[in-house]
C-alpha cells in the first residue's frame, strides 16, 4: 500500500525524529538521497552544469546540501538563490566549500538555459497558491531549456495537502520526496506536475492512519473474491443490472459485462433493452418486471442509460442491499432517500455529475478533487467514486484514508467505459466488498484493462470489458513451477 501523509502530520513527524538526532541530521538523510537521485538521472555527474532554485525554506537547504555533494562529485554547481538574506546558512557554507558558486535571481537566466539539470528547492510543502512573480519568471525559463528537472519534495507551486494548482508552479521530471508521499503527488492535476515519484526514507515515525493511500498489486490480490471449493453461484453473489432504454440500450449491455467479469455468481439484468443483453450474454438472468421482482440479489447497479426512469432507479434504493449508483442514476436519485439508507451506497460520478450534485462548477470540482470527493460523500453519507485519471474513493464516514488510484489511461475516456466500471464494482459489492473496497479495486482493475484495451492506441467500451480477466490475473505473482 503507497500512503500519504498530510503537511501537519509530516512536519509532527519530523519534529519528534529530529528532537532524538544530531542537529542537521535529518536535513543530511534528505540531501543524500537527492544528491543520489540527481546522480542517477543525470548519469554522469562529472562535467555536468547543475543549477539550485534556492528559496529561503528548509527545502533550498535540501537543495544546497544536495549541491554540494555534487560539486565534490566533478558537476558545476550554481545556486541562484531567490531570497539572499534568507538563504539556509548551513547549506550555503556547503555549496560554496565545495566549489559551487552563487547569484542572485535575476542573474539565473543564462545558466539554467545552459544547465543539465535544474534543482527546484524554492518552495517547500507548507507552500500555498502559485508562484510569486520572481519565481515564475525563472520556472518560465526552465520551461524553455532542455534541463531535465528535479523537485525537492514537491513541485513548487503545487499544493501539498489538496493537490490544487493555484497559478504558476514548476513541471518536474522527477520529485524526490522524504518520508512519505504527500497527497498532492497523488491527486491531479498536481500530480502531472511531480513527474516521476522517488521516496527516499528518513526515518519519519508516522501513524497507521494516513490522509491518502494507493493500492497496489498485491493489495488487491488480497481483496479480490475467490470461490472455495462449496461456492456456488448463489453463495458467490449475484448482482442486479437496473440499466439501459430504449434509447441506450448500450449502456445495459455494457454494464453487464463489467459485471459478468467481477467476481459474482450471477447477474440478474432488469430494464428496456433485455434482448440486446441476452444476444450478447445469454448467461445473463433477464427480468422484465422491475427491481422488486427479479429475484434475490445481494448488491444492485443503477442509472447507467436509464434515461428518465426515476422509478427503477427508486425501487433500486429502496432494497436493503449494497447498492450503486452511476450516471442518470445520479441525478434522478433522491439525496434524502440516499442519505437515509441503512444499507451502503456507491456513488460514481464523474467530474461533470459531481459538480451538478454539488451545486458548483465543473473547474471547481476538478481543480479541487479532494475536496470535492469529500464533501460530496458527507452530503450523501455515501462511499463516493470520483472517476478521472487519478480515481478518488471516499467513504461514507470520512474516517478512513481516501483512495486514489492511477492506473487507467487517458484512452478510458471513451463512451461506455463508466457503465463497464459500474457492473465490476457491483459485482464487487455482490461479493461481499465494502463500498471503499470494492470501488478502488474496480478502479484499478478497469484501469488495468484500459491499458490492456488500448496499448498505446484508442479503444473502446466492450474491449476494456473483454480485458479485465487479464487484468484479474495480472495482479497475482507468476506461480511457481511445480516440480
Amino acid at each position: 500500500m503507497r500512503t500519504a501523509y498530510s503537511v501537519e502530520t509530516v512536519r509532527a513527524a519530523e519534529r519528534e525524529l529530529m528532537a532524538r538526532l544530531p542537529e542537521g541530521a535529518l536535513m543530511q538523510r534528505a540531501a543524500a538521497g537527492l544528491a543520489a537521485a540527481c546522480a542517477d538521472l543525470l548519469g554522469r555527474v562529472y562535467g555536468s552544469r547543475v543549477v539550485l532554485l534556492v528559496g529561503s525554506g528548509d527545502n533550498g537547504g535540501d537543495a544546497l546540501y544536495a549541491g554540494a555533494r555534487l560539486a565534490k562529485r566533478g558537476a558545476g554547481v550554481a545556486a541562484v538563490l531567490l531570497a539572499p538574506e534568507r538563504t539556509h546558512a548551513g547549506g550555503l557554507a556547503a555549496l560554496r566549500r565545495a566549489g559551487g558558486t552563487t547569484v542572485r535571481a535575476a542573474g539565473g537566466e543564462e545558466l539554467i538555459l545552459r544547465a543539465d539539470l535544474v534543482v527546484d528547492g524554492i518552495v517547500g510543502i507548507g507552500g500555498k497558491g502559485g508562484l510569486r512573480p520572481d519565481a515564475a519568471a525563472l520556472v518560465a525559463v526552465v520551461e524553455r531549456s532542455r534541463a531535465a528537472v528535479v523537485a525537492v519534495d514537491l513541485p513548487s507551486g503545487v499544493e501539498a495537502d489538496s493537490g490544487e494548482v493555484r497559478g504558476a508552479a514548476v513541471r518536474a521530471d522527477l520529485t524526490v520526496t522524504f518520508g512519505t508521499h504527500k497527497p498532492g503527488l497523488l491527486i491531479d492535476p498536481a500530480r502531472e506536475y511531480a513527474g516521476s515519484v522517488r521516496l527516499v526514507d528518513i526515518g519519519l515515525e508516522l501513524p497507521e492512519q494516513a490522509e491518502l493511500e494507493a493500492l497496489q498489486d498485491v493489495d488487491v490480490a488480497r481483496l479480490l473474491p475467490a470461490p472455495s471449493a462449496e461456492s456456488d453461484k448463489y453463495r458467490r453473489g449475484v448482482v442486479g443490472i437496473a440499466a439501459g432504454s430504449a434509447r441506450y440500450p448500450g449502456a445495459a449491455v455494457l454494464a453487464v459485462a463489467g459485471a459478468l467479469r467481477g467476481g459474482a455468481g450471477a447477474v440478474r439484468y432488469v430494464g428496456f433493452a433485455g434482448d440486446e443483453v441476452l444476444a450478447r450474454f445469454p448467461e445473463t438472468l433477464v427480468s422484465d418486471g422491475g427491481p422488486r421482482k427479479a429475484g434475490r440479489v445481494q448488491a444492485w447497479v443503477a442509472g447507467p442509460g436509464v434515461g428518465d426512469d426515476a422509478d427503477a432507479v427508486a425501487e433500486v434504493l429502496a432494497e436493503e442491499v449494497p447498492v450503486l449508483v452511476d450516471a442518470d442514476g445520479l441525478r434522478l436519485a433522491d439525496r434524502d432517500v440516499v442519505r437515509g439508507r441503512t444499507a451502503p451506497t456507491l456513488m460514481t460520478p464523474h467530474a461533470g455529475e459531481a459538480a451538478a450534485l454539488l451545486g458548483v462548477r465543473r473547474e471547481e470540482v476538478e481543480a479541487g478533487r479532494l475536496a470535492a470527493v469529500r464533501e460530496l460523500a458527507a452530503a450523501y453519507r455515501a462511499t463516493v467514486l470520483l472517476k478521472g485519471s487519478t480515481t478518488l474513493v471516499a467513504s461514507a464516514g470520512g474516517g478512513a484514508a481516501v483512495r486514489v488510484n492511477a492506473t487507467g489511461t487517458p484512452w478510458l475516456a471513451t463512451a461506455g467505459s463508466g457503465d463497464v466500471l459500474s457492473g465490476l464494482a457491483g459485482s464487487l459489492l455482490a461479493s461481499g466488498l465494502d463500498g471503499r473496497d470494492a470501488g478502488s479495486v474496480a478502479a484499478y482493475l478497469h484501469g488495468l484493462a484500459g491499458r490492456f484495451a488500448a496499448e498505446g492506441a484508442p479503444t473502446v467500451a466492450h474491449e476494456v470489458a473483454a480485458q479485465l480477466g487479464a487484468a484479474w490475473r495480472g495482479v497475482f505473482p507468476p506461480a511457481r513451477p511445480t516440480r
